[in-house]
């Protein structure tokens, strides 16, 4: 019970270091090097230091996080925004909030070679912001519009969250993203849906952009291959087992590099602030999977996350409730941190509490729990734990990409740019009961492709 005191102590220290804004990553170090000195001594503190880093940072899995990391800087200032979101225009522009949803479009494409939310949030901005400001769209539907636009590119695969995810519950990386491809769609057609209702109800809010011209429709359409041919050969590689992850990511590199090079976007300068800002990024990522992982270990000698698993599952709640509660907490997590963080810090205890409830690896419909397997689970909730991490970054008071896109729009006031996030929201809540309700969703491409 003293051990098991300590590790709530010491849960309860790491939220509130994080609550006063000290890096996620130091505050987990900070806690779990603490933790594991006093309920074992220093010597076993500095002898598991002394081979955690490389044990960590060794894994192949991970070695694919610096590849996407590079493919999103790179496709950044290829100008590939650009290109997405003046074909996305083409098709949708003349409607009625049609630049809206061509910026929803162009967000999903361009999170198909970046797979980070923010990156995709920022350039994206600058892309359509302007454009959306010029055809006078009301503040809270173009900052909302974006912001919104900016999670696509956490989910969207590739996805290097998704991948973190895959590599704390140990799943393989390809069947992630073959899991999140539909649920991604549904976020696209949910947030087009939310504009159309949005103009509907204030039709002066976005009105409809120009037609364009025939010869400008097909050059535009024609912009977007790029982007179709790198998508297609990275996850279409990775889903017909053409690829590992790794090589697919970095055949996406070169291509996104050669094709930004061709076009005189990319030059050396390009390139080495790209790598400089990949190695800065991926730096960051790892010292985040250090500290998570001497939290990990810190946690587990305090026996916390059994605990958390025994309560939950002897508390008499079903099932969907404590599903529904875990997901609660993601979204509350993400008022204090970003979404990698999130996913580093609570899938640790969240995933044995899921595996403990469900009764262990079984098909039996009739049984307790979710009724699947531990793998369809490891899927299931990977993909709704991704999902409410999106929440995080635009429910307020922290909201991430809201302080992004807020940032290139001065002349609009922060709360504006949350009411006209808010709508966007609602949309999430819908997709995340829809998987929740009917789990098969998420796991009917996953078991077609593999079967």
């Amino acid at each position: 019970m003293e051990a098991l005191a300590i590790g709530f102590a010491g849960l309860f220290v790491l939220i509130f270091l994080i609550a006063i804004r000290m890096p996620i990553a130091l505050s987990m170090i900070l806690v779990g090097g603490l933790g594991v000195t006093i309920l074992n001594g220093p010597d076993i503190f500095f002898s598991q230091l002394k081979t955690l880093a490389y044990g960590q940072f060794s894994i192949y899995d991970l070695s694919v996080v610096p590849m996407f990391v590079l493919m999103g800087n790179i496709a950044s200032k290829a100008g590939l925004s650009r290109d997405l979101f003046r074909a996305a225009n083409a098709w949708l522009g003349w409607l009625r909030g049609g630049v809206a949803m061509s910026a929803i479009a162009a967000c999903a494409g361009f999170g198909a070679v970046c797979g980070s939310s923010l990156a995709t949030a920022s350039t994206m901005g600058q892309v359509a912001l302007p454009e959306l400001r010029r055809l006078d769209y009301s503040g809270a539907l173009a900052t909302g519009t974006l912001s919104a636009g900016g999670v696509l590119g956490i989910l969207i695969p590739p996805s290097v969250v998704l991948v973190l995810y895959a590599v704390i519950v140990e799943a393989n990386i390809g069947t992630m993203f073959m899991a999140a491809l539909i649920p991604g769609m549904m976020a696209v057609i949910l947030f087009m849906a939310t504009i159309f209702v949005y103009v509907t109800i204030r039709p002066n809010a976005g009105p409809p952009g120009a037609a364009p011209a025939r010869a400008e429709f097909i050059s535009a359409t024609l912009g977007m291959l790029p982007v179709v041919v790198v998508f297609g050969l990275v996850i279409g590689g990775i889903y017909f087992g053409f690829f590992n992850p790794t090589p697919a990511a970095a055949i996406g590199v070169f291509l996104v590099w050669v094709y930004g090079s061709a076009r005189g976007f990319v030059r050396w300068r390009e390139l080495r602030g790209a790598l400089l800002e990949t190695a800065r990024t991926t730096g960051m990522i790892y010292l985040i999977l250090l500290g998570a992982e001497m939290l990990k270990i810190f946690m587990s000698r305090g026996g916390v996350p059994q605990a958390m698993a025994e309560w939950m599952a002897t508390s008499g709640m079903a099932p969907m409730v404590i599903l529904v509660l875990l997901l609660l907490s993601l979204i509350f997590l993400g008022c204090l941190m970003d979404s990698l963080s999130m996913i580093l810090l609570a899938i640790p205890f969240f995933w044995p509490v899921l595996v403990e409830i469900n009764g262990g690896d079984y098909v039996d419909a009739a049984s307790a729990g979710f009724a699947m397997t531990t793998e369809d689970l490891k899927i299931w909730f990977g993909i709704l734990a991704l999902i409410v991490v999106e929440l995080g970054l635009i429910t307020p008071p922290v909201g991430m990409n809201v302080f992004v896109i807020s940032a290139m729009s001065k002349d609009v006031p922060m709360i504006e740019t949350f009411k006209g996030v808010m709508p966007f929201f609602g949309a999430e809540v819908v997709r995340v009961a829809l998987l929740v309700s009917f789990p098969a969703i998420v796991l009917w491409l996953p078991r077609l492709l593999s079967g």
